[in-house]
């Protein structure tokens, strides 16, 4: 049985999500995917849609083989998932997502 996704960490998720720095207004959704979490929130900015509507934000993956975390950001005009970062632990993860100072996942 995989170890991702579990309830405990898509707890952490959502708690390390309420230190954001950006789009604090929102409430960012953590959903189970294989092999790890998306987190996805409503559009606020529209500068991805211009409805707000709820769009991706990032996808974190654990790779068991490596036991590292793999974290992706989302190219929405290519329309696919880009790899941002690579890191031992869920923490460091979190930290690129809740800090974004490049705005690569809250646009």
């Amino acid at each position: 049985m995989p170890a991702h996704p579990n309830e405990l960490d898509l707890r952490r998720i959502q708690r390390a999500l309420k230190s954001r720095r950006r789009y604090r207004y929102v409430e960012p959704r953590v959903v189970k995917a294989a092999g790890g979490y998306r987190i996805e929130s409503a559009c606020c900015s529209r500068n991805i849609d211009k409805e707000g509507g709820v769009v991706d934000i990032a996808l974190l993956l654990f790779d068991p083989a490596r036991t590292l975390w793999q974290l992706f950001r989302k190219d929405h005009a290519a329309q696919a998932w880009v790899l941002e970062s690579t890191d031992a632990r869920l923490p460091e993860a979190l930290d690129l997502i809740t800090v974004d100072g490049e705005r690569k996942f809250w646009q």
